[in-house]
């Protein structure tokens, strides 16, 4: 059975700029995403290296800016 769960991190993220060549930075992106402005690039906190392309949709109705 499934429940409802709140992350309890704080996600380091950047904008995507558009034309940037992600793969050259390390960044992993889904091959159902297509980079897009508004997309987001997020790195894990542990470990810089990590990081993966978020979809502007998925990005806009799951995250908030923490001030």
């Amino acid at each position: 059975m499934f429940k409802n769960y709140l992350k309890t991190l704080v996600q380091p993220m950047r904008p995507y700029v558009p034309g940037e060549d992600l793969e050259s930075q390390g960044v992993s992106v889904w091959e159902g995403d297509t980079p897009e402005l508004g997309g987001m690039v997020a790195q894990n906190p542990d470990d810089a290296t990590d990081m993966w392309y978020v979809e502007k949709k998925f990005f806009e109705e799951n995250y908030m800016l923490v001030e």
